[in-house]
């Protein structure tokens, strides 16, 4: 199930935006095959399913990447995939010798993607990083704060998830489109820090416009405004507002019960911080419940800031069956959604090594010369 179903994906195993992508794939329905370090395979049988949910959908196979009888395992791998994917400094895989020009030589129609934080050359390129650094270099993480307060990180959704995963499987799903017209693979350089600036594309646009101004917490995006923004209930819960366009806020300051005609133009920004003070003096004298009764089913672009483990059961949610139960542990269900090649539910992550043997058999290698790998550590 899934569109990309019967498309085979190598994922050399990393941390953050390339498991991802990975899930990303194999929720679509791409039969993702990841290279576990043979250090990590488990010393005893585990009797559950790793709780790992980003290694969800594919199966596993461990290889020693510093024994040669490894590599010959991963190039065989990768002789037999439409693409594959790695997350580690520029320069590993070529030390290891899976590097473009060897696989590309191997399989001339693969797809090599490419994850980093930095790209693959520039000053930065073989420093250490993490989302927070990426997404700051790229202008991402300074606007999102509070007036007189420090940038806070919007955990890693920017970078990893946002900049770096959704990218990556991006430009492996365009790239394998092209292959098929033109019969020629070719490298993905994903990085993180591309990724995270081309998310604020419309930032920059209100910088050349006009619309965006530089002083922080004074646009309606970045909390500047009183009509988009969370505000505290009365039970030190939260709700959102994006009341945004006029005819939106028109029906907010109606049930805020406002007086329309005493009020300031809507976007007149030297307003902003005493407005923000009223509305939020107004939310606070209801419970989030109580706003929900007041606000749903309205135009006023309303939500109740709901907890990660509510999420699931909110009554959109179950509607839509957005969340669903895998081996005991409730999950985001395969997204965007497929009328005619719908997303079958994911498989629990593997442990790493699980699949190892079904895999080499699948490579022809007969139970000897599995053996022998077992023997010598080259695959766990």
């Amino acid at each position: 199930m899934g569109p990309l179903q019967g498309i085979r994906i190598i994922e050399f195993a990393g941390i953050g935006p390339g498991p991802f992508c990975g899930m990303m794939l194999a929720d679509m329905g791409a039969d993702v095959v990841r290279v576990d370090r043979a250090s990590r395979v488990p010393q005893e049988e585990p009797s559950r399913p790793p709780s790992d949910l980003l290694a969800r959908g594919r199966r596993s196979i461990a290889i020693d990447l510093k024994q040669p009888a490894g590599i010959n395992v991963a190039l065989r791998l990768i002789e037999g995939a439409e693409a594959l994917f790695e997350g580690f400094r520029p320069g590993v895989m070529e030390r290891l010798g899976l590097g473009p020009d060897v696989c590309l030589e191997r399989n001339p129609k693969l797809v090599y993607g490419r994850m980093t934080g930095w790209g693959q050359e520039g000053p930065y390129s073989q420093m250490a990083g993490h989302d927070i650094n990426y997404i700051a270099l790229a202008g991402a993480l300074a606007p999102i704060r509070r007036a007189g307060q420090a940038p806070v990180p919007p955990l890693n959704l920017v970078g990893d998830f946002g900049g770096g995963g959704m990218f990556l499987a991006l430009g492996l799903v365009a790239a394998l489109l092209e292959t098929r017209e033109s019969g020629q693979g070719q490298v993905v350089d994903a990085a993180m820090v591309d990724g995270a600036s081309t998310l604020i594309t419309s930032l920059h646009a209100g910088l050349a416009n006009g619309s965006w101004q530089r002083e922080h917490a004074t646009n309606v995006l970045d909390t500047g405004a009183h009509y988009y923004d969370a505000y505290e209930t009365a039970d030190g819960r939260y709700i959102s507002l994006g009341s945004i366009e006029p005819q939106f806020y028109a029906e907010l300051v109606q049930l805020c019960g406002l007086d329309a005609e005493e009020l300031p133009p809507q976007n007149d920004r030297s307003h902003w911080p005493a407005m923000k003070e009223r509305v939020a003096g107004l939310i606070k004298q209801k419970t989030r419940d109580e706003w929900e009764s007041i606000m749903e089913g309205s135009d006023v672009c309303f939500a109740p800031v709901l907890e990660p483990w509510e999420a699931p059961d909110h009554p959109h949610a179950k509607h839509r069956e957005a969340f669903v139960d895998v081996a005991g542990i409730v999950q985001p269900a395969p997204a965007p959604r497929f009328s005619r090649t719908p997303n079958d539910t994911p498989k629990p992550p593997a442990h790493p090594g699980q699949d190892s043997d079904t895999i080499l058999a699948e490579l022809g290698l007969s139970d000897s010369e599995a053996d022998a790998l077992h023997t010598s550590g080259a695959v766990a």
